[in-house]
């Protein structure tokens, strides 16, 4: 005896979210990665002097900690020039390798090229740690400065003058190039739509950050491999449902 046909009724929206690809994602799509990526919502307090690179990284992680995502290892996006005890450290060559999500699960980039080609940071992704979106270009107060001593291409300039604040240990005189996180600038040349290497700060205490509009605050990248969320098993993408 044939056994009675069932009848499936289904939705066009569930058909095609179960046969979408799970890792699928557009860029500007919110989804549930974890952060990857942030910009500081503020600085340890002494403009350009971060306590080195080193103590930058630690101010990356405390700030992760402080809401919850301290589990990952975070690096600051800085880059460091030669000097007599070591050779220049590149911020490209320090962060991981991708993908880098934003506080509310946007893709920023997928990996270390596409952060330095065409990657989706703008004002509405560079968000802080705590998901905010800062001030930039145009609104009261500007901040759109953020720290990096880096070129274009994430690595450290080789230029003459101070281009990292004494490889982030001045708060006084010096410099330190800086990057645009709201992509926008001055004209639409390349440098003023830059997201890391824009121009040079005209110094490196608070108040010299702040005369060009920054506030001293860094790019933090988690330099692990995230976790992958576990599939879902194709038996249960439609409720788990069995045939005959």
């Amino acid at each position: 005896m044939p056994y009675p046909t069932l009848p499936v009724v289904l939705s066009a929206a569930a058909v095609l979210a179960a046969c979408a690809p799970m890792s699928a994602q557009a860029p500007g799509d919110a989804g549930s990665h974890a952060m990857g990526f942030f910009v500081t919502s503020g600085n340890p307090g002494r403009g350009g002097d971060l306590g080195g690179i080193e103590g930058a990284d630690r101010y990356c992680q405390a700030l992760a900690s402080g809401v919850g995502a301290g589990a990952r290892i975070w690096r600051a996006y800085l880059s460091t020039v030669a000097t007599v005890a070591g050779p220049p450290v590149n911020a490209r060559d320090r962060i991981g390798t991708g993908p880098w999500y934003n506080a509310k699960g946007v893709l920023i980039a997928r990996n270390v090229e596409e952060l330095h080609g065409a990657n989706h940071i703008s004002k509405q992704t560079a968000l802080t740690e705590k998901g905010e979106v800062l001030s930039g270009r145009g609104d009261a107060v500007n901040m759109h400065d953020i720290l990096t001593g880096s070129l274009p291409d994430g690595r450290a300039s080789a230029a003459a003058g101070d281009t990292t604040c004494g490889n982030w240990t001045h708060d006084g005189a010096g410099s330190a190039l800086v990057g645009h996180h709201d992509r926008m600038g001055l004209d639409d040349s390349a440098a003023a739509k830059s997201w890391n290497s824009s121009h040079a700060s005209r110094g490196c205490g608070m108040d010299a950050l702040k005369a060009t509009g920054g506030a001293g605050r860094l790019y933090c990248f988690a330099a692990d491999t995230p976790a992958v969320p576990p599939a879902v098993p194709s038996g249960r993408a439609m409720g788990g449902a069995s045939g005959y």
